[in-house]
């Protein structure tokens, strides 16, 4: 599975297996907790921020608007102000990393990202959850930190990872649910996504 350079692989070890004699499978899991699909709280990069066992679930359950960037380097305010982003919204950016089914590649450096710019706007706007179609919010060679203390630091919850390929821009029900680990500066999670009725 593809993970951040430095973050610890994934390794699944089966400890009781029924071939080999005992009552039941059982399995230990190691991984980092920033892996695959999985949220950032603002602890990640907020000395003393709230971890994720204390993220409201309305934060990720509830309406969300999956919005198209087209520009192949990153998120750029000038893209997304069009939009009228409104406070307490949740907003998803299906970006070029989506077509590239980078969940089955190794890790690339130049994904799609959220700028320092467009994620200062996006706090200005008070939105209540970003969500991204790459391993993180902020660039590999710029506007790693300064994306994530921006939205982090405004108390705007992330959610990195997301598998965008087949959803069209729009109106949807978002339910993403992270692990609950307490005091948790990220974890993975499950997001499902369904089109909201045109009305």
């Amino acid at each position: 599975m593809v993970r951040w350079p430095d973050n610890p692989p994934v390794e699944i070890e089966r400890t009781l297996d029924m071939e080999r004699g005992d009552v039941a499978n059982v399995s230990r899991l190691s991984f980092g907790s920033h892996t695959g699909t999985h949220m950032d709280a603002p602890l990640h990069f907020v000395r003393g921020g709230d971890g994720l066992d204390l993220m409201p679930l309305d934060a990720t359950v509830g309406t969300a608007r999956v919005i198209g960037i087209e520009d192949p380097v990153s998120v750029k305010r000038e893209e997304i102000e069009p939009h009228g982003i409104g406070r307490g919204e949740r907003v998803l950016f299906r970006t070029r990393n989506s077509a590239r089914r980078w969940w089955t590649e190794d890790f690339m450096e130049d994904f799609v990202y959220v700028s320092e710019g467009a994620a200062l706007y996006l706090a200005e706007r008070e939105v209540r959850t970003v969500g991204v179609d790459y391993l993180s919010v902020g660039g590999f060679h710029e506007d790693g930190v300064e994306t994530h203390e921006a939205l982090l630091g405004a108390g705007i919850w992330v959610i990195e990872g997301l598998e965008l390929s087949g959803v069209e821009p729009g109106g949807y029900e978002l339910v993403c649910l992270p692990l609950k680990v307490a005091n948790g500066d990220g974890a993975p999670a499950r997001a499902i996504l369904r089109k909201l009725e045109e009305t």
